[in-house]
């Protein structure tokens, strides 16, 4: 059984990057346009780790993770960030609020597998 990854991200190009990407490696990818599509999506499903962006329409990534661990059934679901932001500040506000790890766009699609691959132990 391959792991279930959610893609959060308000750009169609960079949620279909990620998708091929997750896809080829053998993943099932659900994917998410913003953080409150991402929470509705979690709701109505489970999965082995997150991949979102920080900027967003609606809802951001900050917010989204926040929401997701007081989720009982995703409290320990990792989050990858996959954002143009390199701010210190903000990677701290990341980690506090929950995220596993940081990749920032624009990305190569081999390491975010990698990264999944260390993150899920698979």
């Amino acid at each position: 059984m391959s792991a279930h990854i959610l893609t959060v991200d308000d750009s169609a190009s960079i949620r279909m990057t990620t998708k091929i990407a997750l896809s080829n490696a053998g993943y099932a990818v659900t994917e998410a346009v913003d953080g409150a599509d991402g929470i509705a999506k979690l709701s109505a499903g489970t999965f082995d780790l997150i991949v979102t962006d920080l900027n967003m329409p609606n809802m951001d990534g900050l917010t989204m993770i926040r929401e997701l661990r007081k989720m009982p059934a995703h409290t320990g679901v990792p989050v990858i960030f996959l954002t143009t932001e390199s701010d210190g500040e903000i990677k701290s506000q990341a980690k506090a609020a929950g995220a596993t790890g940081w990749l920032t766009k624009p990305f190569d699609p081999e390491n975010l597998v990698k990264i999944a691959r260390k993150v899920l132990g698979k």
